[in-house]
């Protein structure tokens, strides 16, 4: 398994703007249920934008690679949920500056600053149908796995379980916050588009971690 530098970072970068644009129409689908259809042009768009800016870079700190991926992201797809995307980057920049390798609790405090980072921004919380019912579990899950030290890939695997049946689970939510929130308990009957993105994040880690590539 390939260390967790500076080119493991770019490699991940990359492939998360690889399945969102896989995933694009995707995205745009479940979007346009119950939002306005461009989360998955902003996820596309605004990973791609991310992964450009750190392939140019020769920097080795991870943090100032982080930062400077969310401040590409939120420049091109200034958007609610480019913004959030690029704040869950820039938080985990700040967190991670001047680490050049992360190990398994590094790795854990890279997704706790993502997380953070969105729900400052955003001021969601878990429960409330949003991209943290699906980055939450994952979360969870990996902090569990680090402290009875798990190998890498078990962390991977259970970490992209849970962000899948959080993602799962934001069916029966009420949803508080967006374009949602407006169909009241109606609501309820639909998937979160942005628990989706999240399950989609975690669940490309896991492949790309396990993979190697």
């Amino acid at each position: 398994m390939m260390a967790m530098d500076s080119e493991w970072l770019k490699g991940l970068l990359e492939a998360w703007a690889q399945v969102m644009h896989k995933h694009k129409d995707e995205l745009i689908a479940l979007d346009g249920l119950c939002g306005d259809s461009d989360l998955g042009l902003t996820m596309s768009e605004g990973f791609q934008a991310a992964s450009v800016m750190v392939a140019g870079l020769d920097e080795t700190d991870l943090g100032k690679l982080l930062y400077q991926a969310g401040k590409a992201m939120a420049g091109a797809v200034p958007s609610t949920m480019g913004t959030l995307m690029a704040s869950g980057l820039m938080e985990a920049g700040k967190v991670l500056k001047g680490r050049q390798t992360l190990d398994a609790a590094g790795l854990v405090s890279l997704y706790q600053a993502y997380y953070e980072g969105v729900f400052k921004r955003g001021k969601a919380n878990r429960g409330e149908k949003t991209f943290l019912d699906g980055l939450g579990p994952a979360v969870d899950s990996l902090e569990v796995s680090a402290q009875r030290g798990a190998d890498m890939a078990e962390m991977a695997k259970l970490a992209a379980v849970a962000a899948r049946q959080g993602y799962q689970n934001t069916q029966g939510m009420l949803a508080r916050h967006g374009r949602m929130a407006i169909r009241g308990e109606l609501s309820k009957d639909y998937l979160d588009p942005g628990a989706a993105v999240a399950a989609l994040m975690i669940e490309t880690w896991a492949n790309y971690t396990i993979g190697g590539d």
